[in-house]
């Protein structure tokens, strides 16, 4: 005989304790569950977009208590009615005695355990509905796309909003009848309504019927399930594309039809067996179909793919694959522009490149490439746009600073720009603490700019906006309000606007308060306690800066963020940049629509597609559909966003327009001053290149795609320290495949092509970034019987010209390093220039020499005209760069190699005659130098340094080493 099993009881005081321990944890996350919601609210008030924070709650809320309801219903349903058909005599035995214990505990709180189950069912179901929010209001709201699937003939609406929705219907019935049928098998169990070793029937009449039903319920789901598989499809991976393939289209599609039909045939069994008394006949239907799914569902198209399609792939898939190419154009917007497809946004033009190209074009002063060369690396020069534009100690730059492009004086240049941003790593020792960090240091200030063809490193061009207070005072760069509240360096909150006291540091007046309308109140002691919550922070009920009249906190200040929270359903580019408008920034954030349920067209991740050697990419998500349907602008003084729609013929944006009517203003209400600034986005081109890889191949030759005989392949970045592609560049040049001479310039976003499995340059992509021809993507085929050397191999003639790597190894001396800027590829003269610049790492980078490369021959020099000198026939490569005050030796038609020269900051400086002169130079810059320490001004430093770095390595190149080192330490006196 068992045991009794002992009875575990507690104290009145240890219930009491107990219970209000449950009810203060419980408290506690509801009360921050809804402070999380009124902050939101806040916010969303702040930048007025609250009707989508509603929208979006409410849709949740409706969610969660549609599905939680019929989930607690199905459930508590089923409950109740197997409980209701217990049996009124159980016939004894040890099973049923086991089973009577279970019933004593239970029968006394069969109330309490159906509440609980059906609470529990109600949330589980709920709050999991609430994150597919945007799936149903999709198909609510999803219009038309206009096109047909080439299968089943259904418009891509049916794919997009649809079968997702569908799908989410069948996954919860599912789930409510399986958890409704196992429940109720232990219910019919614990009441001895199923009674597994009790002579006799096993099942009573009321339970049968009750688990018939519930199984016939499933088998007509299963039913669905079959039918609607039928259209996914259309989203098969079982070939090397996307899509129904060959194996699909004739095996699993009428495997699918068959079980669909066979499903029925069971269910109707099924409901039968209620007045037949017999499960033998559904449960052998049952066994039939699982049986058959395996054989036609699984088996059979596995021995068809294998025995009939593999061997035949390129004649069997033929069809298919034009279905996925053309889907795939269409997906990612690269559809060819030709006769049948007017608005295409893919023109391709053959581009035989010359083994002998005319060098007289890269000293033509018409020639629009020519003359806006970059020599500029933006991913390179924010330490010296630091050092010599910090100014003062709390600002600094993003790592990668952006391009754009300005017309100043009636001239268009393009410029590496940055905004000064307060960057909160600067705040150390005692100036991080929380007074400083969120009531004194809470904004950046000002805009620099320096066009990409001058060498701003060695102030050989002035910068072109730049300094505190802001200079130019007029023209298109011009900033009357430079304060930066809003920016990708400020990812904290700040207390701003305090009145009573001037508390916020700032970077001309010394000290000033906020005056914009950015930011929540704190005037309310709801919101100051609610925020002390939110961010665990007692200050928020302590501080005086956070109870003066006027305060307020901002927050969520990233540009990207902003954008992100006011349309959730918008995936945001990796890069925002700044803009001048109307004297103050603003950031323009590029934002796209994506879907992973186009037909035919292919999955990709996004990740992939969009990482690089300088980025890591976007989320993990997989597409198969993209469009930079959004622009956003974010003012970085109050942080006010707004939409505008770029695409205005995205279905996808569309739906969402209905959803949140009034989001998104039309592209016509952009000023023009933004409209001039848009560019083509990173991550797109990113994306789009990555599919030209293959999808330039004519959909009429699918064999070609399915061999991958003419496939592409995007670079590696041949300087980076990371492993990656070579990420796309900027460049203002005249447009690709358009006559030379042209003085015309297009803003364009470049990347070479490699043939694949080859160093050698297969194509060159640009998309456009004007205005008038936004978007349009050129593509030049170079069709050359000869081998073309694209960025890697051009990059290894560089390192290993003897010329040009015996200068770099006296570069990269005296705790110098040497750094490869962005090798640039450009169509010129029916052929490829490549561009380099070359920097000296020592405070900060400064660029010391360009390199370039051109028909097969190398120039190199200090500057870019003394490097394209280099390629005119009867010149050598570094001729320019011969030791200073000497005489140039006598040039030679091959492009051979030269002595090793002095690395001047420019050729033109002038040179000391002697060993003494050369002395006495640098002593002066030591001077010169300690003297900038001294003044604190970081301009003057950054000035004094170069100078020094450039006298010693005149020396060393001339003399050696000098036997002791002049290089000073910092003075830390004023």
């Amino acid at each position: 005989m068992r045991p009794p099993i002992p009875n575990l009881t507690l104290s009145r005081r240890w219930k009491i304790a107990l219970a209000v321990i449950g009810i203060l944890i419980v408290l506690l996350i509801i009360a921050t569950s809804l402070t999380g919601i009124y902050v939101n609210w806040l916010w969303f008030g702040e930048v007025h977009f609250r009707f989508v924070y509603r929208t979006i709650l409410w849709t949740k809320i409706i969610l969660f208590l549609i599905f939680g309801f019929l989930m607690a219903v199905i459930i508590g349903g089923n409950l109740v009615v197997a409980y209701l058909l217990r049996p009124p005599f159980r016939p004894m035995s040890t099973e049923q005695q086991n089973l009577e214990r279970y019933r004593v505990l239970i029968e006394p709180r069969k109330w309490i355990v159906l509440v609980v189950a059906a609470v529990i069912s109600w949330l589980a179901a709920g709050l999991s509905a609430t994150g597919d929010w945007q799936t149903w209001q999709l198909w609510l709201h999803g219009g038309s796309f206009g096109i047909s699937d080439p299968q089943f003939h259904r418009d891509v609406s049916f794919f997009a909003w649809d079968y997702p929705a569908y799908r989410l219907m069948l996954s919860f019935g599912f789930t409510a009848v399986i958890f409704a049928l196992l429940l109720s098998i232990a219910v019919h169990y614990l009441s001895g309504a199923i009674r597994l070793q009790t002579p006799g029937p096993k099942v009573t009449p009321a339970a049968r019927r009750h688990l018939t039903i519930l199984v016939f319920v499933f088998m007509v789901l299963k039913a669905l399930a079959y039918w609607l598989d039928r259209y996914g499809l259309v989203f098969s991976n079982r070939s090397k594309f996307t899509g129904a393939s060959y194996t699909d289209v004739h095996a699993s599609l009428q495997a699918k039809t068959i079980l669909f039909w066979l499903a029925l045939i069971i269910a109707a069994g099924v409901l039968a067996s209620l007045w037949l008394r017999s499960t033998l006949l559904p449960g052998i239907g049952i066994v039939v179909l699982l049986v058959l799914s395996i054989l036609i569902g699984g088996i059979y198209p596995a021995i068809l793919q294998q025995v009939s399609v593999k061997p035949n792939a390129s004649d069997k898939e033929a069809v298919y694959i034009s279905r996925n190419i053309n889907a795939t154009r269409q997906a990612y917007d690269i559809v060819t522009q030709d006769a049948s497809h007017p608005n295409g946004t893919v023109t391709y033009t053959n581009y035989p490149v010359s083994s002998s190209p005319d060098t007289s074009l890269l000293t033509s002063a018409t020639n629009a490439t020519i003359n806006n060369i970059r020599i500029l690396d933006p991913n390179v020069v924010s330490p010296t746009f630091a050092a010599l534009q910090r100014i003062r100690a709390p600002y600094g730059f993003v790592d990668n600073l952006d391009m754009d492009r300005y017309t100043v004086d009636g001239i268009e240049h393009d410029y590496v720009v940055g905004a000064r941003e307060l960057q909160p790593s600067n705040l150390t020792g005692s100036l991080n603490n929380w007074i400083n960090v969120h009531t004194v240091y809470t904004h950046g200030y000002g805009f620099v700019a320096s066009v990409a063809d001058g060498d701003i490193t060695h102030r050989q061009v002035p910068f072109a906006a730049a300094n505190i207070p802001p200079v130019p005072t007029s023209g298109p760069l011009a900033l009357t309000t430079p304060q930066i509240y809003y920016g990708e360096l400020l990812t904290g909150y700040s207390i701003v606007g305090a009145q009573g006291k001037t508390r916020e540091y700032d970077g001309f007046d010394g000290r000033s308060t906020y005056q914009g309308s950015g930011g929540v109140s704190l005037g309310s002691f709801a919101n100051r306690l609610a925020f002390a919550v939110h961010f665990k922070q007692t200050n928020f009920l302590l501080n005086d800066a956070v109870s003066a009249k006027g305060a307020k906190l901002i927050f969520n200040r990233d540009p990207r963020l902003r954008v992100q929270k006011v349309a959730p359903f918008l995936t945001v580019d990796a890069d925002p940049y700044p803009v001048v408008y109307q004297g103050r920034l603003v950031w323009i954030v590029d934002a796209y629509t994506t879907m992973s349920n186009f037909p035919y067209s292919q999955q990709r991740s996004l990740s992939d597609l969009t990482h690089t050697s300088l980025s890591n990419g976007q989320s993990s998500q997989k597409i198969n559909y993209i469009r930079n349907s959004v622009k956003a602008v974010v003012d970085a003084y109050d942080g006010t966003v707004t939409l505008y729609q770029w695409d205005p013929n995205d279905p996808v944006l569309n739906a969402w327009k209905h959803v949140f009517p009034g989001i998104v203003k039309p592209k016509t209400d952009m000023p023009d001053v933004i409209a001039q600034h848009v560019r083509y986005p990173e991550d797109l081109f990113d994306v789009q290149r990555s599919l030209l890889e293959q999808y330039h191949v004519d959909p009429t030759t699918p064999v070609v795609f399915y061999n991958a005989s003419d496939k592409w392949t995007v670079p590696n970045d041949p300087n980076a320290t990371a492993a990656g592609d070579q990420p796309p560049y900027y460049v203002l040049a005249q447009t690709p495949g358009t006559p030379q001479g042209s003085s015309q310039t297009e803003f364009q976003l470049t990347s070479p092509m490699l043939v694949n499995n080859s160093n050698n340059l297969a194509a060159y992509i640009s998309a456009d970034s004007d205005p008038d021809n936004y978007g349009h993507i050129t593509v030049l085929r170079v069709n050359n019987s000869a081998a073309i050397e694209g960025p890697q191999q051009v990059a290894n003639d560089f390192k290993t010209y003897p010329t040009i790597s015996k200068d770099i190894s006296l570069l990269n001396q005296n705790q110098s390093s040497i750094i490869h800027g962005n090798l640039l590829t450009l169509p010129v003269g029916g052929s490829f220039l490549y561009v380099e610049p070359l920097y000296v790492q020592s405070s900060f980078p400064t660029l010391e020499r360009v390199l370039v490369s051109y028909g097969g021959r190398l120039g190199y020099g200090a500057t870019l005209s003394d490097a394209l000198s280099d390629l005119q026939p009867g010149h050598s490569t570094g001729e320019t760069l011969n030791t200073l005050g000497t005489t140039t030796p006598t040039s030679t038609p091959s492009n051979t190699s030269s002595p090793p020269s002095s690395p001047s900051g420019s050729p033109s400086s002038s040179a000391p005659s002697s060993k003494d002169a050369l002395l006495a130079q640098i002593n002066q810059a030591l001077a010169d130098l300690q003297t900038a320490y001294k003044s604190g001004d970081f301009t003057r430093i950054g000035t004094a340094q170069s100078k020094l770095q450039q006298l010693l390595q005149q020396y060393e190149s001339q003399y050696g080493s000098p036997t002791s080192s002049p290089t000073p330490s910092p003075s830390k006196s004023k």
